[in-house]
């Protein structure tokens, strides 16, 4: 029979996200929760103490002459079982990690606990996009792209406009789009092609290098300005070096002043769980959240599916009924 906190553990098993803060490494934010989780899962309540029965030996007082035994049994909880000996009943649980951040940047980090990083992997394997907001600054170029780094140079940045700016980004987008459309690996000419670009499921088979399927600038006060990406398989230092690699084509320099990730696949701010909710109740919510939505996505497309395949039925029909009222004719 379970106890209440395999129960509640098998509860929370799935995924989930948080918001990861900025100066703060992903493992710490990942041993936080684990700490948390495992004080919620020992202090569900203890199932009772399993009894043995023992036999105990009393003196005979019935009678002053008698010097017998009397033997009793008497059912006593079995100590070797008690929390206080055994410990709690869990020392370690899994929490998997999706797609990192460094500790400069911040967002939705997605996690896994149990069972679900069976999930977690499957989740990655669907070429995944991921959006972010980088706020950025012209006039400054450090060593490691970054407002913290080593300033290496200093530029004027007068001449920049947004419709400047708008170009470069336009040029990048053009150039990664052709990156994407390479490592598809699929006739650009054929049907297949056409339905998943509609569908937006083009994208790289396996490992490729960092891609970019969208970008524009969503704030434009010189020297600040703020971009939103969209992209896959990046890395938060690939996306630092598109803001030094934007200065340098509009013949000046710039640096990123902050990383913000804004979705994660399904998962996008809303529901990530900020620091004071990272507890054994949220999380748990959570996770129950992500699989009724899961359930319902997987419904919606079914719904989608038996509809396409009854009006792609009726247009047949009424084809097989034109042509035999066509013959009718004749």
């Amino acid at each position: 029979m379970a106890t209440p906190a395999i129960r509640m553990f098998r509860k929370l098993e799935g995924l989930f996200c948080v918001y990861k803060p900025a100066g703060v490494h992903w493992k710490l934010v990942r041993d936080s929760i684990e700490t948390n989780l495992l004080k919620g899962l020992n202090a569900a309540p203890s199932p009772p103490l399993p009894h043995h029965v023992r036999l105990l030996t009393q003196p005979n007082n019935e009678s002053e002459t008698s010097k017998g035994l009397t033997v009793s049994t008497v059912s006593v909880p079995v100590l070797s079982k008690h929390p206080l000996v055994t410990g709690p009943e869990f020392q370690h649980i899994r929490v998997g990690v999706g797609h990192r951040l460094d500790a400069f940047s911040s967002g939705v980090l997605v996690l896994a606990v149990g069972n679900g990083n069976k999930a977690l992997n499957d989740f990655y394997s669907t070429r995944v996009t991921r959006d972010y907001t980088l706020e950025a600054e012209f006039g400054t170029a450090t060593d490691n792209f970054t407002h913290t780094g080593r300033v290496v140079e200093r530029s004027t940045y007068d001449h920049i406009t947004q419709d400047k700016l708008e170009r470069v980004l336009s040029m990048l987008e053009g150039v990664n789009q052709k990156t994407l459309l390479t490592y598809s690996n699929i006739d650009m000419r054929s049907q297949e092609a056409y339905e998943m670009a509609v569908q937006g499921l083009l994208g790289p088979e396996g490992k490729s290098t960092p891609i970019l399927t969208g970008l524009r600038c969503i704030r434009f006060q010189p020297p600040n300005f703020t971009l939103e990406l969209q992209c896959l398989n990046e890395t938060q230092k690939y996306l630092c070096k598109i803001v030094h690699e934007i200065g340098l084509e509009l013949r000046s320099t710039a640096v990123c002043k902050g990383v913000r990730r804004t979705r994660d696949g399904l998962f996008t701010l809303q529901d990530a769980l900020i620091h004071h909710h990272w507890t054994a109740a949220d999380v748990m919510q959570a996770i129950q959240l992500y699989h009724s939505t899961k359930k319902n996505k997987k419904r919606s497309k079914a719904a989608n599916k038996t509809s396409a395949l009854q009006t792609s039925e009726d247009n047949i029909t009424e084809t097989q009924q034109s042509e035999v009222n066509e013959g009718v004719v004749r």
